[in-house]
């Protein structure tokens, strides 16, 4: 469709006009726009109560992360990145030493899924007792395995039912799986847990400020476990999958994090967590992790039009977006598999977000023109991810 009709072009998909924006350089207007002109809120609404049951009384999505950003950044950022260290090892050799003696086999999509999730639920919802002993720390490993394994039950089920097209037998495994995740997550079970995180308080303060009934609280924190916890996994399953493809990729990372790590403070084995400036000292894990989500992360950013409007683009153009239509934007075409901006886009390059001195590259043209976003793979404007920095230190360690 792109090389037929260019950069923006509408379709009829069941009955509703969509137009598709694939100009990078005009992106930033679109994720800008206000609410007024261009709306995300209604959609988020509907999937909201279509996947997950949730419909909170006067919800607004900027409110929400208003009241969330505070708590994922900054001091915050660096307690949950802590804990986040300290529940990876409890899952990690937790697990090895609790099974049976030899070698076990478990595939790699489930290694980082369930070690990530299971350590990030852990890391925001709270664990067992504190101080950790050997007992509560085995009872957080069998809580957070059913978490885990409940929740990829629905994980696998969310495309069906984003469209509504759940057979009879799948509508009953669905509601079993939710009734037992609204069970796990309910706020009297959470209620009892320790550590919880900043994020937590602040997001269970808002559902009661909301008026949200304790059923419909449970609802919404398994929401947000997805919506915090649903990407890391399969990032880093093709991070290290690319890794041990790419033998000069893996020596690469193996080379810069000996040397990160021979100049911290204490010996990697008195370490009870990885320092933040050490996950921030690390520029081409950083262009592997960059390379890896261009390569995978194919994330839609839509807004509902409005009103009646004329949408410029970058090359000075106008075209006209009718009101009740849809705008949708498409970054893992373009920018991130464009091959006027990448060459050999289809190719995995650990070192293609690096300058030849070793530092970050950031600048990328397209047309003679500096990108803002060469690659989107957190979103971007309003849709931005208020998680990336929790999300990237998680997926370093």
């Amino acid at each position: 469709m792109k090389e037929k009709h260019g950069d923006i072009f509408t379709v009829l998909v069941g009955g509703r006009h969509v137009t598709v924006l694939l100009d990078p350089h005009s992106y930033e207007r679109v994720a800008w726009e206000p609410r007024s002109r261009l709306d995300f809120h209604s959609y988020a609404t509907f999937l909201m109560e279509r996947i997950f049951d949730v419909q909170l009384p006067h919800y607004s999505p900027t409110e929400e992360k208003a009241r969330m950003r505070p708590t994922l950044v900054h001091r915050d950022l660096q307690a949950l990145t802590e804990a986040m260290f300290t529940n990876l090892r409890s899952v990690l050799l937790g697990d090895a030493t609790e099974g049976a003696s030899g070698w076990r086999e478990v595939g790699l999509l489930d290694l980082c899924y369930g070690s990530l999730l299971r350590a990030g639920y852990l890391t925001l919802y709270g664990v067992e007792a504190s101080p950790h002993t050997q007992e509560s720390q085995a009872q957080d490993r069998a809580h957070s395995a059913d978490v885990y394994h409940t929740f990829r039950h629905l994980d696998l089920m969310l495309p069906k039912l984003a469209r509504g097209s759940l057979s009879v037998a799948d509508k009953d495994r669905v509601c079993s799986v939710k009734a037992h995740l609204w069970k796990l997550l309910s706020p009297v079970q959470l209620a009892t847990r320790a550590q919880r995180s900043s994020w937590l308080e602040s997001y269970l303060r808002h559902l009661e400020e909301l008026g949200a009934s304790e059923e419909m609280q449970a609802r919404a924190l398994v929401l947000q476990l997805w919506a915090t916890q649903g990407n890391m996994g399969p990032a880093a399953f093709w991070l290290l999958l690319f890794l041990l493809k790419n033998p000069e990729a893996l020596a690469a990372v193996r080379g810069e994090l000996e040397r990160v790590l021979w100049r911290a403070e204490q010996p990697v084995s008195q370490m009870t967590t990885l320092p933040q400036k050490v996950l921030d000292n690390m520029p081409v894990l950083d262009s592997v992790l960059d390379e890896t989500l261009r390569l995978t992360a194919a994330p839609f950013i839509t807004r509902e039009v409005v009103v009646d409007m004329a949408m410029p683009m970058a090359d000075g153009r106008e075209f006209s977006l009718r009101r009740g239509d849809r705008l949708l934007l498409f970054p893992f075409l373009s920018p991130q598999r464009d091959p006027d901006i990448y060459s050999d886009p289809e190719t995995f390059k650990y070192d293609r977000f690096l300058n030849a001195d070793g530092s970050e590259k950031r600048d990328f043209y397209k047309d003679g023109k500096r990108l803002k976003h060469p690659s989107v793979p957190w979103g971007a404007g309003h849709n931005q991810c208020l998680g990336r920095g929790y999300a990237v230190s998680s997926i370093k360690q």
